[in-house]
Order: structure tokens, then sequence, then C-alpha cells
């Protein structure tokens, strides 16, 4: 998608895998997403452990997709080999994960200025203002729900929102 066209939905978007290989979002087509900035150095940090559990628990409702992030506190220095390496170690992350993207200011992804622009998406104006930022996509490609970083990926009001 070049920059000047409008994005109609998140499967609009095509980014890089962790590994460097491209994703276009359309291959999600008809799941439920869960987009998450992450970041390996954060006290939310641990979340990944419910992201796994998550994936594995309720994929079939939903499919989480990890992009870590080194906008706040400078919390995700690492390299995307750092970065997965320290994912699958500590929480034997199998969820997909990204390349380490910007989600927040002037640099911000296309992806992350689409999801925080209700003149896009057509949902909400809320941005990732720190780590483990979550949004809930439906099954068309579109923002459902924003949660902040302290709504567990567990939690029953996001479990709720998914069987909607």
């Amino acid at each position: 998608m070049s920059e000047t066209t409008a994005a109609s939905s998140v499967y609009d978007f095509t980014l890089k895998s962790i590994e460097g290989r491209d994703v276009p979002l359309r291959q999600y087509q008809g799941h439920k997403l869960l987009i998450v900035n992450t970041a390996s150095e954060c006290g939310y940090t641990p979340q990944y452990k419910e992201l796994e559990e998550l994936h594995r628990q309720h994929g079939g409702q939903v499919t989480v997709l990890g992009f870590p992030a080194n906008n706040f506190g400078g919390q995700e220095p690492g390299s995307d080999a750092q970065i997965a390496s320290f994912c699958e170690k500590n929480f034997g992350v199998t969820f997909p994960l990204f390349s380490k993207v910007s989600v927040a200011g002037p640099d911000a992804a296309p992806l992350f200025r689409y999801l925080g622009s209700k003149a896009q998406n057509g949902v909400t104006d809320e941005k990732p203002n720190w780590n483990f930022c979550k949004y809930l996509i439906d099954e068309t490609g579109h923002v459902q729900a924003f949660y902040p970083s302290k709504v567990n990926p567990l939690s029953e009001e996001l479990l709720t929102a998914l069987r909607k």
C-alpha cells in the first residue's frame, strides 16, 4: 500500500515478520486479530505469557499479532533476532511477531497511524501511549476496540469482546 492511498482496513497493510519476510495482513482475513505493541524490558512484559495463553486457548477466535516497539522508555532496545530469542526463551511465544516498528509519533508505521486515527479507522483516535496497548480487529479487518496496557489479555473484558 502506498503512503498516499487510504487504507480501508488492516488488510491493506503488509509488514515485515520478525524473520524479515513480507506478511500481508490480508492473509488473516476472516479472523479476529489482537494487534499489540510489545517490549521486552517493560513492567507489562509478563503479558507475553497471557498473550501466548490467549493464542493457545482462543486461537480459533483470535490471532495475536505482536509488534515490538522502542517508543516508550527505551524498553525494546534489541534487534529483531534478540527480541525473537527473548520471547521464545522466556515466554514460549508462538504467535506471530513482526519486525520492530515505531507505533507513536511522526515516524509511526502506517498501520499504527491507521489504528490511531478515527478519521481513518472509523472507531477510535486512541494511540499507543505505552507498551502493550491492544487493538481488537474484527473479521472484516476493522477496529472493534482499543485496550490500554493495563488491560490483561485474558481479562473478562477482552474475552467477552472476542465472543461478540
